[in-house]
């Protein structure tokens, strides 16, 4: 599934969805076709974060607290529920195998690592968690637990963006090859399904968009 799919899709059934979810699908949608215009792994994973960004965020007065985290494995707990085709479940057992299983076993994108590194003594048991995480993601995918094993992958994916975004990588740099193919693939599969899913429930309250736009 790419762009040029469902942004046809999109054309053919936004008149009759409420503005909020055009909106949010529309901006998704240009940030999902820039990331397929990237040939450098750094600038996908990027892109393709805005467009996760685009689909899931709300304005900010409307948030009700949490961290941003907390917020996404909201709203991918949501999309499971929606998704009665069962496409997220699937995209994870295609994946999991390979790219999800060396995503999760991969410290650097682990962030009590990180927290450890830099000296924090609450994440000194680090190593403890980041098996526990991985059994936990094991468990929750043999039980069905889709939302549970996205939000964990998600919360790896989000250490990497952080790297990305704050200015702890090197663009192209050699360092972070590893996590950046497999948290861009993962990515590059999930975006287009969970907009695929929202365009399914155009009646669901999605929420209001960030930053809407407003008429002079």
């Amino acid at each position: 599934m790419d762009y040029t799919t469902l942004k046809a899709r999109h054309r053919q059934e936004r008149d009759s969805w409420p503005n909020n979810l055009s909106l949010r699908v529309h901006r998704a949608l240009s940030w999902l076709e820039r990331s397929e215009q990237c040939d450098d792994a750094d600038g996908r994973f990027i892109f393709l974060w805005i467009a996760f960004n685009g689909a899931y965020a709300q304005e900010l007065g409307s948030l009700h607290g949490g961290t941003e985290r907390e917020r996404f494995g909201l709203f991918l707990a949501k999309l499971v529920e929606l998704d009665t085709s069962n496409r997220l479940h699937q995209l994870l057992w295609d994946t999991y195998s390979g790219t999800v299983r060396v995503l999760l076993d991969n410290k650097y994108v682990f962030q009590p690592f990180w927290d450890a590194h830099h000296g924090d003594e609450s994440a000194s048991d680090w190593e403890t968690r980041f098996v526990e995480s991985k059994s936990g993601a094991h468990r929750a995918l043999a039980r069905s637990d889709t939302a549970t094993v996205l939000s964990i992958v998600l919360t790896r994916l989000y250490t990497l963006r952080n790297q990305l975004m704050h200015g702890g990588a090197t663009w192209n740099g050699s360092i972070n090859r590893d996590q950046l193919r497999d948290c861009s693939k993962f990515l590059g599969e999930l975006v287009p399904t969970m907009i695929l899913v929202m365009m399914e429930h155009p009646n669901t309250l999605w929420g209001d968009a960030c930053y809407p736009v407003v008429e002079s």
